[in-house]
Formats: structure tokens, C-alpha cells, sequence
């Protein structure tokens, strides 16, 4: 039995769902978003309330029933609050500036970085050495983060580069003479 699955999603104020079908449409103050489940379970929406059951007792069955309640689950909380990741960069020099819809690294190359920033996230530089990635899809907000951390990721010597927020540097001792 799924601990996850057996949870009902409830709507918060100013949310609202409709299901037709395999697809759940949410709507809310922050935009729109849809996900349609497999054959293998079944949506319900009934008083402000939606539940995820599976058909049947099939292996797939009882997996897709956790992994489509989370994915409702994080829908209703991306149109009602959304998901935000922010980015720490730290050495001397490296810097990040929004320039419309492009964010300029400055990270140690001979060349400046040309990030292009996709539809459907905000990414905004409230001071030089932050970046604040924010969207009410969780997954393309985390995979924008992670592929600007890429371009300089966090060294274990000194701790340069670009590092979420609340991540730990393991760092390790220098060379002995």
C-alpha cells in the first residue's frame, strides 16, 4: 500500500480542478497546469478534495498511484505558490547580471556566459552574487538551476563557483609542504 497514494490533494483557496478523463487541468493565481495519469489509476475530484486510487493490484499499478498523486500534488502547489531555487555564486570576480531575457555570468572564462533564460521560468539577480530561479513547474525550475550551477560548479578547495542555497561544500585541506 502507498503511504503517498492513500494522502488526498487538498485545493487551497483560489484553486480550482476539473477532471475529464485521465487528465487533471488545476487552475490558480499563478497560472494553469495539466497532468494526465496512465490507465492505471484513477482521479477523482469530490468537495475541493482530489484522490488518487489505483485499478487493481498490478506491481504498475500500485507504483503509478504514489508517482501521480505527487505529480497533482506538486501542480496545485506550482499554480498556487510555485517553486523557487536560489543560487549562491562565490569567488572573486564571478558575478551574474539580468540583461532582458538573458543572465550574464562573469565565472573566471575568458569570455563572458550567455545564459538564455526558457519560457515558463523567471530567473531574476537580486544583487551580484545571487540568482534566484523562479516558475510553477518544479521540474523546469530545478533543471534551470541545476544547468546554470553547471557552468561553474562548487570546487571542495576554496568553495568558488555556483552553489544552491542551503547546499553544503565538503571542503578538503590543501596541499602539505
Amino acid at each position: 500500500m502507498s503511504r503517498i497514494g492513500k494522502k488526498p490533494v487538498e485545493l487551497p483557496s483560489g484553486v480550482s480542478a476539473t477532471v475529464s478523463g485521465q487528465t487533471v487541468e488545476v487552475k490558480g493565481p499563478k497560472g494553469t497546469r495539466s497532468f494526465t495519469a496512465t490507465d492505471d489509476v484513477t482521479i477523482r475530484h469530490e468537495d475541493n478534495v482530489l484522490t488518487v486510487t489505483p485499478r487493481g493490484k498490478s506491481k504498475r499499478a500500485l507504483q503509478q498511484w504514489g508517482m501521480s498523486r505527487s505529480m497533482v500534488e506538486n501542480i496545485v502547489t506550482g499554480v498556487h505558490a510555485g517553486f523557487k531555487k536560489e543560487l549562491e555564486i562565490s569567488g572573486v570576480g564571478y558575478r551574474a547580471a539580468m540583461q532582458g531575457t538573458t543572465l550574464k555570468l562573469s565565472l573566471g572564462y575568458s569570455h563572458e556566459v550567455n545564459f538564455e533564460v526558457p519560457e515558463g521560468v523567471t530567473v531574476t539577480a537580486p544583487k551580484q552574487t545571487e540568482v534566484v530561479v523562479e516558475g510553477i513547474d518544479q521540474q523546469l525550475v530545478g533543471q534551470v538551476a541545476a544547468n546554470i550551477r553547471e557552468w561553474r560548479k562548487p570546487e571542495p578547495y576554496k568553495g568558488k563557483g555556483i552553489k544552491y542555497k542551503d547546499e553544503y561544500i565538503f571542503r578538503k585541506e590543501g596541499k602539505k609542504k
